[in-house]
């Protein structure tokens, strides 16, 4: 029902689109880019959108960031690493006991299960396991582009895939946040030495481990120093946001009028 929805959302803004451009006379533009680019430009577009607007989008994130930990990533990320360490599976896990005096599991467990439900829904951020007997649910998020840089050869453009763990029990929840590497996508040769060459850059896709990037690993194998501090810093900040949104969902449920008294 939802994706017929946007399907049929997005037909109706590009025939919107196309009504426009033909009492414009922009119809040399129509032919050029035709009816179903214009359908893909607009279901790109409102993806990201929706896939951004769940938690929080990077531009919010990323002013949180500095107003928490300030605007330079390196000095940042090395006085956040002072207060972390990686675990045995080189991976930057926060563990959070929440009290929610006067709440039974099963409302606890409704409380999160809907928020679960709404926030990890499409291809990126997905639910691996739902376990209401045990009490357990378990999501992997989605952050794209929460950090970028273009370097002298190389360009980077950072995304995270958070492993959220949520275990309920009478009164009170334990919330496990862990991420052991950062999606990257480098364009080999797109740095800016190479855009003034006008060099054709070479996408690959990598993951880059935590203790071999900065401040874990002090001389980065990436030689991406900055990079890999706002990479720190973001990811950081984000489990922060999504600590308090879990933690407020536990207590108050995904709109706050959650309760039996209707």
């Amino acid at each position: 029902m939802r994706d017929r929805f946007f399907v049929e959302l997005c037909r109706m803004v590009a025939l919107l689109c196309i009504s426009f451009a033909t009492r414009n006379n922009y119809s040399l533009i129509l032919i050029l880019i035709g009816y179903e680019e214009i359908i893909l430009i607009i279901v790109t577009l409102l993806a990201t959108i929706c896939a951004n607007a769940q938690i929080m989008r990077v531009d919010e994130l990323e002013k949180y960031a500095k107003e928490k930990y300030g605007d330079k990533w390196t000095e940042a990320a090395a006085n956040i690493s002072k207060s972390i360490e990686l675990d045995k599976n080189n991976a930057m896990t926060f563990v959070q006991v929440i009290s929610c005096d006067g709440q039974s599991a099963e409302q606890l467990y409704v409380n999160l299960n809907y928020w679960f439900t709404a926030t990890f829904n499409d291809a990126n951020s997905v639910i691996k396991l739902n376990d209401k007997e045990s009490g357990v649910i378990i999501a992997s998020g989605y952050m794209a582009d929460i950090a970028g840089h273009a370097g002298g050869t190389n360009s980077y453009n950072v995304s995270i895939k958070p492993v959220i763990r949520v275990d309920i029990k009478e009164g009170k929840i334990r919330v496990t946040y862990s991420i052991d590497h950062y999606d990257v996508t480098v364009l080999a040769g797109g740095g800016i030495m190479g855009a003034l060459a006008g060099s054709i850059p070479t996408r690959v896709e990598e993951k880059w481990v935590l203790d071999k990037c900065y401040p874990f690993k002090e001389k980065d194998v990436h030689h991406a120093k900055r990079t890999s501090s706002k990479a720190l810093v973001m990811s950081y900040a984000y489990s922060n946001v999504l600590l308090d949104k879990i933690e407020e969902a536990a207590k108050h449920g995904l709109v706050g009028n959650e309760n039996d008294n209707w």
